[in-house]
């Protein structure tokens, strides 16, 4: 079964689902019915969910499951967050965070210091 689009492919503006059906008896129901926040997600997208769901929201899992970094998860996780009409940290939290990140990362003996200075460094840019 096909994806329902969650936007107009002609103007770009949001769908709704206008008619449903029962498989089994045929009724047919009309109406305007929104869909879910879900519905406006990738395919990619919607699996990244489904591994952060199996491992609990856990990040770090996620980053031993999937071999992808951290911060790479982190900033697909705010693509996500983004698309499904939320508004995203700010950007001056989100680096607070990450450097407290990196450095946690360094005491637990996750990464060395040239490791660490060099995610310091990347995220001035």
């Amino acid at each position: 079964m096909s994806k329902i689009p969650s936007k107009c492919p002609s103007c770009g503006a949001p769908m709704v689902v206008t008619q449903v059906g029962c498989t089994a008896c045929d009724t047919v129901i009309v109406g305007s019915y929104q869909l879910s926040a879900f519905a406006r997600l990738s395919p990619e997208q919607l699996q990244f969910l489904e591994v952060f769901v199996r491992n609990r929201g856990n990040l770090k899992e996620m980053e031993r499951e999937t071999g992808d970094s951290y911060w790479a998860m982190r900033s697909q996780l705010d693509k996500i967050v983004e698309e499904m009409g939320y508004e995203a940290e700010t950007s001056a939290y989100t680096l607070a965070a990450q450097r407290k990140q990196i450095l946690q990362r360094l005491s637990d003996g996750e990464i060395d210091a040239v490791e660490a200075a060099r995610l310091l460094k990347q995220l001035g840019k």
